[in-house]
């Protein structure tokens, strides 16, 4: 099955933005003439697949390698790298061509970054005396569409790199991702943002409409109605919860990667010993469109429904003299065997760690500090998950959230629990405890945590959840309503005001803005009733939410829930820094002395 997802039903031509930068790249290769060899740094060849299929590339008389200290193995006389502007790539690529220089090859080299160069790349070079002998570019891949309603700007240690780093370069990154929408598709006229990083962003969008404007002309009706900016910062509760949708569990467990996981050929019922394989999961598989954001528990039952009523159909093939029009329908249904057995597959294989004990006791656990009434219980557990020497990032996860829950641990137990952390994981982690308290997850108490009264207003625990039917967004944790869409939620309803107090409350400042005479004309207070919001052509109009730091799956799949519900006027797309889960948000923070 193809990589690259199928975008032909998503809410606004997501298509093009894939097309444009198709053509861009093969612009790229076409003006350098003759064989080449495109080296690739390992990050972006994961977002390449998405965009591009390697037939393609070669068609264009491209060898495919990846960059790594290995120097290049190729006749070709033309080398081609595209990186992102990292200094330690730089580095790899000084050293493959002064080897090459030792070996007396002769070759043109040509350096493209990705989106964009920076000043401290190209410093290396001349540094190293090789500046000469490059030609260097920008190709300026911004966005990613991950699926059809999912674009990525693939900006994995955005997060990290802000809070802990001080580096905000990533935020002109994304203005800049999304001023290219806005080129495509319209200025979008209503902004709301919560978050500094996000705030940032919305001015930064403003600037660059100013010196580079959009000119939309005054009849078109821009496509997206309205864009929700809201920093990871603001709710770090959610993604540290483990996610209980199909899609949400299938990335904590085997690690969604590229919209595609890899995993032993023998879970899919391949016999070849030791063998890998990648299993794509995206909307192009339909049975996957259908079961992905549903909790776990149903996903089961409805796999099982489907297997039973396949069963009978073949049992009635076998035993009674069918019509014509009744085998073509029973191969019909038989053409979705391959997705059927692919998914069963999964679901077994997931079901070995959703069934332990262990796991079963993690997620009480995480229900007790969401609701924030049992302090010590809390306490105790994350100290025996110490002296079990659980894995560190699941240790972590429970402590980020105990921490952020209470606002901070009393200075006793947050010493204590400090000291036994580096005593049972080694010294050397005093640095990913130092980024954890730079980042404010891990913090010693100074005032009385709000999170009741956040959790009182906003309706984050549900009780009696019903995960068959749902009938509110708490079914993608069983129980627990992520923050951030409840904030989403209130936004598009009626915008920041009516929840001006709870968002006091929460980290960064907030911000509204209108800037087109598009701007709702029912004042920010009933984006609700979106009649008026119609697109021509009887479509739905749009919401662009963007998660500044990432987003987990559990969430986009809350955010597709409230889509569908009705009364709903709007279509939702998801913009975000990366897709994430609790651990690799957490991986990004660890870091090793020396």
């Amino acid at each position: 099955m193809a990589q690259i997802p199928n975008l032909d039903n998503a809410p606004i031509n997501v298509a093009s933005i894939r097309d444009q930068s198709q053509k861009e790249l093969i612009t790229i290769l076409k003006n350098i003439r003759g064989r080449k060899c495109l080296v690739v740094d390992q990050k972006l060849s994961g977002s390449l697949s998405l965009i591009i299929q390697t037939s393609l590339l070669k068609e264009h008389g491209v060898e495919l390698r990846h960059l790594s200290a290995e120097p290049i193995q190729t006749e070709c006389t033309k080398v081609v790298y595209l990186v992102r502007a990292q200094l330690d790539l730089m580095k790899l690529i000084c050293s493959h061509i002064r080897g090459d220089q030792s070996k007396g090859f002769q070759r043109e080299y040509y350096v493209y970054f990705v989106p964009r160069r920076a000043v401290a790349c190209e410093k290396i070079f001349e540094e190293e005396n090789i500046h000469q002998l490059l030609t260097i570019g920008d190709y300026p891949l911004y966005l990613i569409p991950l699926d059809e309603d999912v674009l990525s700007f693939e900006l994995d240690l955005a997060y990290k790199e802000s809070l802990v780093d001080g580096d905000t370069s990533s935020l002109w990154h994304i203005a800049k991702a999304i001023h290219k929408l806005e080129f495509a598709f319209g200025v979008i006229p209503n902004v709301r943002a919560k978050g500094k990083a996000s705030v940032r962003v919305a001015d930064i969008l403003n600037r660059m409409q100013a010196e580079e404007p959009v000119n939309s002309s005054d009849i078109v009706v821009p496509e997206i109605n309205t864009l929700i900016l809201l920093d990871r910062e603001v709710d770090m509760v959610t993604p540290m919860c483990s996610q209980l949708t199909y899609e949400g569990l299938l990335d904590e467990f085997l690690h969604v990667n590229n919209g595609s996981v890899e995993l032993d050929a023998s879970i899919m019922g391949v016999q070849q010993e030791g063998k890998k394989m990648k299993v794509p999961l995206n909307s192009s598989d339909k049975l996957f469109k259908e079961i992905r954001d549903l909790n776990f528990e149903v996903v089961v039952q409805v796999l099982r429904q489907k297997a039973t009523s396949m069963k009978q159909d073949y049992t009635e093939m076998t035993t009674t003299t069918q019509t014509v029009s009744e085998l073509k329908d029973f191969v019909k249904k038989l053409n979705s065997l391959p997705e059927m057995t692919r998914h069963i597959n999964l679901a077994q294989h997931l079901s070995t760690f959703t069934s332990k004990p262990s796991f079963l006791a993690r997620l009480d656990m995480e229900h007790t500090m969401v609701e924030a009434q049992s302090y010590d219980i809390c306490f105790e557990y994350i100290e025996e998950m110490i002296h079990k020497q659980e894995p560190l990032i699941n240790v972590l996860r429970m402590l980020i959230l105990f921490s952020i829950t209470n606002a901070g641990l009393p200075k006793k137990n947050f010493d204590y629990l400090r000291r036994e952390l580096l005593h049972s994981y080694g010294f050397e982690h005093m640095a990913t405890l130092n980024n954890l308290e730079k980042a404010g997850l891990l913090k010693k108490q100074e005032s009385k945590s709000n999170w009741l009264t956040i959790k009182r207003a906003l309706h984050l625990v549900v009780d009696d959840t019903d995960t068959a039917n749902p009938n509110d967004i708490a079914y993608v944790f069983s129980g627990y309503a992520p923050l951030s869409i409840r904030l989403v939620q209130n936004a598009i309803r009626s915008g920041w005001r009516p929840i001006e107090e709870i968002l006091r409350m929460l980290p960064g400042p907030h911000s509204e803005s209108k800037r087109s005479r598009f701007a709702s004309s029912q004042s920010y207070d009933s984006l609700q009733d979106a009649s008026v919001d119609k697109v021509t052509g009887g479509r739905r109009s749009l919401v662009l939410v963007v998660f500044m730091g990432g987003v987990t799956f559990a969430e986009i799949s809350a955010l597709r829930f409230l889509s569908a519900q009705e009364g709903m006027a709007y279509d939702i797309i998801v913009g975000t820094t990366k897709v994430v889960s609790g651990q690799t948000l957490t991986e990004t923070f660890v870091q090793s002395m020396g």
